[in-house]
């Protein structure tokens, strides 16, 4: 790893933007929800997103679903396979489909289209990090943590081949 790495969002910018996107979620989704968070990049976005929702008084459940796309690269392969199952009791359900990153589309529309096939009720989408520049299929996520250039970041769960996912703030990777 000899990386260098820039921060963009300092651990307390993050933090205050999970708790505002907690506030948004809250005022949109009405009643019980699930959250399905995207493997792994997701899953310290997803903890800290449930313990803020908790504080406005919801309950959601947590599920994840493990997807890939980009393997060792820093590019997308540009398909996204399912790694083990689906998960289950979505039927009839209100579904947060929470992921690390937006970058080309795929991931989000292959699993929001994945919940649907299943029977979820609703399926709204959450990324922490989007990067619309890059965007290959039409795909506008419902709730964005922040709004990112055509850069690789890293930190607060987003890796480069499983490398700075521990980092408490996001950061670029020169």
């Amino acid at each position: 790893m000899t990386e260098k790495i820039e921060t963009l969002h300092d651990q307390a910018a993050v933090a205050a933007r999970v708790a505002a996107l907690a506030g948004e979620i809250d005022r949109a989704i009405p009643g019980d929800f699930t959250i399905v968070g995207i493997l792994k990049g997701s899953f310290i976005f997803v903890a800290d997103l449930v313990r803020a929702l908790d504080a406005l008084g919801r309950r959601p459940r947590v599920d994840f679903i493990r997807l890939s796309s980009y393997g060792a690269a820093k590019e997308s392969a540009g398909e996204v396979r399912l790694a083990g199952a689906a998960p289950a009791g979505i039927a009839a359900r209100k579904v947060l489909l929470v992921d690390d990153i937006v970058d080309t589309g795929r991931t989000l529309v292959y699993a929001r289209d994945l919940l649907q096939a299943q029977g979820a009720q609703d399926v709204w989408t959450c990324a922490l990090a989007d990067k619309p520049s890059r965007r290959e299929v039409a795909f506008t996520a419902d709730f964005v943590g922040f709004e990112v250039p055509d850069i690789f970041i890293v930190g607060y769960g987003i890796d480069f081949d499983e490398n700075y996912r521990h980092l408490p703030y996001i950061g670029k990777v020169d």
